[in-house]
């Protein structure tokens, strides 16, 4: 038997449901774990880098704590489990290990960062089996939104936001007679003229919300639709919210320029995450309202 099959989990003629947390596999895990940082360690060394230095990534940092803590909590079901290798996932780590370099050779960040997840979800295949992989279907699926949009699809959502937001903006302006001129995202005011930059599109929070609209479903709601009932209700809320900002911003502007920038101005785009961060909230409880008042006028068969 070669040392890759003892380091790999038996598979068991029937599961075991009281297994003890000793019967998992913790040095394959541990030893393959490492190897795939290893390998992917430059990509990986770069994604953390622009999440340090790029304001509209900095959740990513929180991704991978929450994924983890997220499966840790699931441990009890990962030990009664019976761990079966799909062998299978062999050829996902090929793929993976290929798209990676792929990637490298065309320096597409993308491509070599969505490699290191597919080469995770062929380990996990080869350690546990397709059991594994479903039991941690939900962390996985919140790995993607620590990798950075591809800066083409970027650019696409960014520029509609930045114009739809100038729009809502030199509406409400001009409803509450601040005299307003809009020229693509920029608003000339009395005082000084705006621009909505792409920082102001609402992308930033858009990605953090999605992403916490997710993990509050997780945690607060045992409904697994409703993950994604908030996860589509989060990109009226994310628009709305920065539609309002740029609003402020202009409002303010007209009493002190100074207002509109530096330190106010972030302060500014925090208070509104805190206010799009509750309307979360209270959409999660309207639309439980709703469930809870269709379940019971509902007829019973």
């Amino acid at each position: 038997m070669s040392p890759v099959e003892n380091l790999l989990p038996k598979s068991a003629d029937a599961p075991a449901p009281h297994a003890d947390r000793k019967d998992l596999p913790w040095t394959a895990i541990a030893w393959f774990s490492l190897l795939l940082i290893v390998a992917y360690f430059p990509i990986l060394k770069h994604l953390v880098w622009q999440w340090s230095t790029d304001e509209d990534v900095g959740h990513g940092f929180f991704v991978p704590l929450v994924a983890g803590y997220i499966a840790w909590q699931r441990r009890d079901q990962l030990i009664a489990l019976e761990w079966k290798p799909a062998w299978w996932g062999v050829a996902l780590l090929a793929w993976g290990a290929f798209q990676a370099y792929i990637g490298l050779l065309g320096a597409e960040l993308f491509l070599q960062r969505t490699a290191f997840l597919i080469s995770l979800v062929g380990l996990l295949l080869v350690l546990g089996g397709k059991a594994l992989v479903r039991e941690l279907a939900f962390p996985l699926l919140l790995l993607p939104f620590m990798i950075p949009i591809p800066t083409v699809v970027y650019n696409q959502i960014t520029f509609p936001l930045q114009l739809f937001a100038s729009r809502v903006a030199e509406n409400l302006l001009g409803l509450i007679n601040i005299p307003v001129l809009r020229e693509g995202n920029v608003l000339e005011l009395a005082s000084q003229k705006l621009s909505v930059a792409e920082a102001c599109s609402g992308i930033r929070s858009l990605l953090s919300l999605s992403f916490l609209a997710l993990v509050y479903a997780y945690f607060f709601d045992r409904k697994v639709w409703m993950r994604w009932a908030l996860f589509i209700g989060v990109l009226p809320i994310a628009i709305l919210a920065n539609a309002g900002r740029v609003t402020i911003t202009g409002i303010l502007s007209e009493y002190n320029t100074e207002l509109a920038k530096g330190f106010f101005h972030e302060l500014e785009g925090f208070v509104i995450f805190l206010i799009a961060l509750v309307m979360l909230v209270v959409l999660h409880l309207l639309i439980n309202w709703i469930y809870r008042k269709f379940a019971k006028e509902a007829p019973v068969v």
